[in-house]
Protein backbone atom coordinates (compact mmCIF):
# COMPACT_ATOMS: atom_id res chain seq x y z
CA UNK A 1 0.00 0.00 0.00
CA UNK A 2 1.37 3.37 -0.98
CA UNK A 3 1.19 6.37 1.33
CA UNK A 4 1.35 10.03 0.38
CA UNK A 5 4.36 11.87 -0.93
CA UNK A 6 7.66 11.03 0.70
CA UNK A 7 9.25 13.41 3.14
CA UNK A 8 12.24 15.33 1.79
CA UNK A 9 15.32 15.49 4.02
CA UNK A 10 17.07 18.86 3.90
CA UNK A 11 20.69 19.46 4.83
CA UNK A 12 22.37 22.87 4.99
CA UNK A 13 26.18 23.14 4.66
CA UNK A 14 26.38 25.25 7.83
CA UNK A 15 24.29 22.71 9.79
CA UNK A 16 25.98 19.35 9.14
CA UNK A 17 24.42 16.12 10.31
CA UNK A 18 26.62 13.59 12.07
CA UNK A 19 26.97 10.25 10.29
CA UNK A 20 26.02 8.55 13.55
CA UNK A 21 22.83 10.62 13.97
CA UNK A 22 19.58 8.70 14.34
CA UNK A 23 17.48 11.76 13.46
CA UNK A 24 17.15 14.32 10.67
CA UNK A 25 17.76 18.00 11.34
CA UNK A 26 15.10 19.07 8.86
CA UNK A 27 12.28 17.38 6.96
CA UNK A 28 9.91 18.88 4.43
CA UNK A 29 6.49 17.26 4.39
CA UNK A 30 4.49 18.86 1.60
CA UNK A 31 4.68 22.56 2.48
CA UNK A 32 5.54 21.93 6.15
CA UNK A 33 9.12 22.28 7.38
CA UNK A 34 9.85 20.54 10.66
CA UNK A 35 13.19 20.86 12.41
CA UNK A 36 14.81 18.98 15.25
CA UNK A 37 15.84 20.97 18.29
CA UNK A 38 18.83 23.12 17.37
CA UNK A 39 21.57 24.10 19.80
CA UNK A 40 24.73 26.19 19.58
CA UNK A 41 26.89 23.07 19.86
CA UNK A 42 29.79 22.86 19.07
CA UNK A 43 30.25 26.63 19.36
CA UNK A 44 29.27 26.59 23.03
CA UNK A 45 31.91 24.01 23.94
CA UNK A 46 34.75 26.43 23.20
CA UNK A 47 37.14 27.50 25.95
CA UNK A 48 34.77 30.23 27.10
CA UNK A 49 31.12 29.12 26.90
CA UNK A 50 28.73 31.48 25.17
CA UNK A 51 25.88 33.17 26.99
CA UNK A 52 22.23 32.48 26.26
CA UNK A 53 21.88 35.55 24.02
CA UNK A 54 24.81 34.47 21.82
CA UNK A 55 23.65 30.85 21.78
CA UNK A 56 20.16 31.93 20.74
CA UNK A 57 21.50 33.94 17.80
CA UNK A 58 23.57 30.93 16.65
CA UNK A 59 20.56 28.64 16.94
CA UNK A 60 18.31 31.04 15.02
CA UNK A 61 20.99 31.25 12.32
CA UNK A 62 20.98 27.45 12.00
CA UNK A 63 17.19 27.47 11.74
CA UNK A 64 17.35 30.14 9.02
CA UNK A 65 19.96 28.10 7.09
CA UNK A 66 17.74 25.00 7.17
CA UNK A 67 14.60 26.89 6.13
CA UNK A 68 16.50 28.54 3.28
CA UNK A 69 17.92 25.16 2.18
CA UNK A 70 14.31 23.92 2.10
CA UNK A 71 13.33 26.79 -0.22
CA UNK A 72 11.89 29.26 2.28
CA UNK A 73 12.98 32.17 4.41
CA UNK A 74 12.67 33.59 7.91
CA UNK A 75 9.18 34.90 7.06
CA UNK A 76 7.97 31.28 6.73
CA UNK A 77 8.81 30.41 10.37
CA UNK A 78 5.54 30.47 12.30
CA UNK A 79 6.24 28.62 15.58
CA UNK A 80 9.16 28.17 17.98
CA UNK A 81 9.42 25.98 21.07
CA UNK A 82 12.29 27.28 23.17
CA UNK A 83 13.90 25.30 25.98
CA UNK A 84 16.15 27.14 28.46
CA UNK A 85 18.04 25.77 31.42
CA UNK A 86 17.31 28.93 33.43
CA UNK A 87 14.01 30.75 33.01
CA UNK A 88 15.78 33.95 34.11
CA UNK A 89 17.41 33.92 30.64
CA UNK A 90 14.05 34.70 28.98
CA UNK A 91 15.04 38.32 28.43
CA UNK A 92 18.28 37.28 26.64
CA UNK A 93 16.25 34.96 24.39
CA UNK A 94 13.75 37.74 23.77
CA UNK A 95 16.50 40.21 22.86
CA UNK A 96 17.93 37.78 20.29
CA UNK A 97 14.45 37.06 18.87
CA UNK A 98 13.75 40.79 18.51
CA UNK A 99 17.00 41.27 16.57
CA UNK A 100 16.39 38.22 14.38
CA UNK A 101 12.68 38.51 13.53
CA UNK A 102 10.40 41.37 12.56
CA UNK A 103 6.78 41.85 13.55
CA UNK A 104 4.61 39.89 13.37
CA UNK A 105 6.73 37.47 15.35
CA UNK A 106 6.33 33.69 15.21
CA UNK A 107 4.20 32.04 17.89
CA UNK A 108 6.38 30.80 20.72
CA UNK A 109 6.52 28.61 23.79
CA UNK A 110 9.29 29.04 26.38
CA UNK A 111 9.98 26.21 28.81
CA UNK A 112 12.60 25.74 31.51
CA UNK A 113 14.29 22.33 31.48
CA UNK A 114 16.73 20.68 33.86
CA UNK A 115 19.45 20.22 31.28
CA UNK A 116 20.33 19.92 27.60
CA UNK A 117 22.41 17.37 25.72
CA UNK A 118 25.83 18.95 26.45
CA UNK A 119 27.14 20.94 29.43
CA UNK A 120 27.31 24.65 28.70
CA UNK A 121 24.23 24.65 26.49
CA UNK A 122 21.55 26.96 27.86
CA UNK A 123 19.03 27.07 24.99
CA UNK A 124 17.55 24.69 22.42
CA UNK A 125 14.89 25.61 19.87
CA UNK A 126 12.42 23.54 17.85
CA UNK A 127 11.13 25.42 14.81
CA UNK A 128 8.26 24.98 12.40
CA UNK A 129 7.77 26.72 9.07
CA UNK A 130 5.53 26.46 6.02
CA UNK A 131 6.53 27.20 2.46
CA UNK A 132 2.98 28.25 1.57
CA UNK A 133 2.61 31.02 4.17
CA UNK A 134 4.57 34.13 5.12
CA UNK A 135 4.21 36.12 8.31
CA UNK A 136 5.09 39.25 6.37
CA UNK A 137 3.84 40.01 2.87
CA UNK A 138 6.85 42.25 2.09
CA UNK A 139 9.41 39.50 2.68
Amino acid sequence: MSGGAAARRVVAPSVPERETATWSNCLVLGNEISMSGMTANPESTAASPLGTYEQTLIVLGKIRALVEAAGGGVQNIYKLVIYVTNIQDKDEVGRARKEFFQSPYPCSTLVEVRGLVFPGLTVEIDAFARLDIALRADA
